[in-house]
């Protein structure tokens, strides 16, 4: 089966720095568009940031130049570098794959159909 594990959450104070990881597993292939996403408390889930194997990058508004997704294909793992971390990044953060083995330039990550597997996220908590 397909498992997507985070880890790299936890408490830090604002301003400082978290690394989040997300390894596949089960995969018999390299899927080629894996996304970042986080919940708040009380709030609905939103995209953080996507990664697309031909190099391919996006962010959302919320964590630009604040963030950077980075991937190791041959350990299957997404990354997310964080910094300047402030009380509203508080959130679970989950990973998210796709069931592509390709995608072209000009498709979109993450596509409109939406992601096709999910971990169960990290928790990363920036007090006020």
């Amino acid at each position: 089966d397909v498992q997507l594990v985070e880890s790299g959450g936890g408490l830090v104070q604002a301003g400082g720095s978290l690394r989040l990881s997300c390894a596949g597993s089960g995969f018999s292939y390299i899927s080629c568009c894996m996304s970042w996403y986080r919940q708040a408390p009380g709030k609905e889930r939103e995209f953080v940031s996507s990664f697309r194997n031909d190099g391919n990058t996006t962010y959302s508004d919320s964590v630009r130049c604040r963030v950077t997704i980075s991937k190791d294909n041959a350990k299957n793992t997404l990354y997310l570098q964080m910094s300047s971390l402030k009380p509203e990044d508080t959130a679970v953060y989950c990973g998210a794959a796709t069931n592509q083995v390709y995608c072209p330039t000009s498709s979109r990550c993450p596509p409109l159909r939406g992601m096709d597997y999910w971990g169960k996220g990290t928790l990363v908590t920036i007090p006020s």
